[in-house]
């Protein structure tokens, strides 16, 4: 069970997540936002700053790079979480379509031509619904973590195997959620 108190303190964790996964731009990189999202002593603060000690080391040109060869051109590094499991498969659709209703559900609206089960839009999800006091959040909340951890488990052994920088980055997304884990054991 997730414990959505704890995971409500880490909306600004999840905006970070959010907007690393995304095409990088030259604002995103900002210490400041780092700084906001994480302090020390957050579950992801030493993983957060592996990442972004690794990403100084790169210019925006070769991080654009870098971020399209990984997440653009390897099939196992896709930002579609149900997409290790499913692939195209009927389930996929009936999970993307149970996403897209939770996601109207708290007031997201789709950005036209995106899946429900991208990372960013799901940790941008975590960033901007407001759940508190909403008695339907912990049942509803449940799919979408287990969404979370079996794709992001895929994609960190990809991102692993690679050497990717970003390994720490979703390392951090997962020890976040980790974190807001009340009683089952999450995979690491």
């Amino acid at each position: 069970m997730i414990d959505l108190t704890k995971l409500c303190t880490f909306k600004p964790s999840f905006g970070y997540y959010a907007l690393q996964l995304m095409y990088p731009e030259k604002q995103d990189f900002q210490q400041s936002f780092q700084d906001e999202a994480f302090e020390v002593g957050h579950p992801a603060y030493n993983h957060v700053q592996r990442y972004g000690a690794l990403m100084q080391c790169y210019s925006l040109d070769e991080i654009q790079e870098r971020y399209a060869a990984t997440f653009d051109f390897q099939r196992d590094c896709a930002l579609y979480m149900t997409y290790f499991k499913f692939e195209d498969a009927k389930e996929r659709g009936q999970i993307l379509a149970k996403l897209k209703m939770l996601y109207e559900m708290y007031g997201l609206e789709m950005p036209e031509g995106e899946l429900p089960d991208y990372l960013p839009l799901m940790c941008e999800f975590l960033y901007a619904a407001e759940w508190r006091n909403d008695p339907r959040a912990p049942e509803n909340f449940r799919m979408l973590i287990a969404v979370l951890e079996d794709g992001t488990y895929h994609l960190l052994q990809a991102l692993d195997k690679n050497e990717s920088p970003y390994f720490h980055l979703v390392k951090g997304l997962r020890e976040t959620l980790k974190a807001c884990i009340e009683q089952e054991a999450f995979s690491q």
